[in-house]
């Protein structure tokens, strides 16, 4: 990647992980473990204080979450399952907020901390 699409990154508003990302560490994260349970994990993420579920589909396997903390973050949670005790979550992270350096790491720290949170809960396939 050049050092121009680097530093634009940087000033992005919104990070998403995926099969394939531009950034392999936000690749998304499968788990050998059935649907409901995943989908309890994810959301037991955002049940406290800064966070408010705004939308909750468990039949599209899909929360929307708010984070009323600075920056405020709005937060789409995907969870699906691929086969049998294998089941995928990605993350779509945006904010309206701006920072001078930035707000993509922040975002990106943002993904990886709720993935690091539910490796801690859940088998990684």
């Amino acid at each position: 990647m050049g050092v121009v699409q680097s530093l634009l990154r940087r000033f992005n508003t919104e990070c998403e992980t995926g099969d394939q990302p531009v950034d392999e560490e936000l690749k998304t994260h499968y788990y050998k473990s059935a649907f409901d349970k995943v989908y309890k994990s994810v959301l037991d993420l955002f049940v406290n204080e800064p966070f408010k579920v705004i939308s909750d589909s468990k039949e599209r396997g899909e929360l929307t979450i708010q984070k009323i903390d600075r920056p405020p973050l709005f937060i789409v949670v995907t969870v699906i399952t691929v086969r049998p005790f294998e089941t995928a979550v990605d993350f779509k992270i945006s904010t309206d907020g701006k920072k001078l350096s930035g707000t993509y790491p922040l975002l990106k720290h943002e993904a990886l901390s709720y993935y690091e949170k539910l490796d801690k809960q859940l088998i990684r396939k």
